[in-house]
């Protein structure tokens, strides 16, 4: 019950808050999005995890475009593998990281907008001796460029 003018205003300006807060959308759980999301980066299958990433959609491979740097030839501790992407393609939308022999092969995935340069990095966690796929989803086509990387410790060694 409101006993006083003051405590009427607070209730009605407590409302009009929470009010525009639910239509401007910053309550926005991403529970949803996490969950779409969280399907890819679960399968235990490459070519599972293609198919399901890409359905039919034709890849591109060894675009010259698609430049990976700080990616070892061997890697010490597979535990912590950096890598570095840079791409010069126009409307990059995605960029997508696989390590083929780990038991779940998306590591990373990147959403841009075109406005932005496309330039990402990680840390990779890496089980045994793999290639490190990465993709690029842009204007509509999907780019593939490869790189083996052998892990030392923290892997199977070879």
């Amino acid at each position: 019950m409101i006993k006083n003018r003051r405590q009427f205003i607070s209730h009605i300006l407590s409302l009009g808050a929470y009010s525009l807060t639910l239509a401007s959308g910053i309550l926005y759980s991403p529970v949803t999005t996490a969950k779409w999301l969280k399907k890819g980066f679960t399968l235990n299958q490459y070519d599972e995890t293609i198919a399901y990433l890409f359905s039919d959609k034709k890849l591109i491979d060894n675009h010259n475009k698609i430049h990976i740097s700080r990616l070892p030839r061997v890697a010490e501790n597979g535990a912590v593998v950096p890598i570095k992407i840079n791409s010069q393609f126009d409307k990059i939308t995605k960029i997508y990281i696989l390590v083929k022999n780990n038991p779940h092969p998306l590591s990373a995935e990147f959403f841009l907008t075109p406005a932005v340069e496309a330039v990402v990095s990680a840390r990779l966690k890496m089980a045994k001796t793999s290639e490190v796929i990465v993709i690029v989803e842009a204007d509509g086509k999907l780019y593939r460029k490869t790189k083996k990387v052998k892990v030392s410790i923290n892997g199977c060694g070879g």
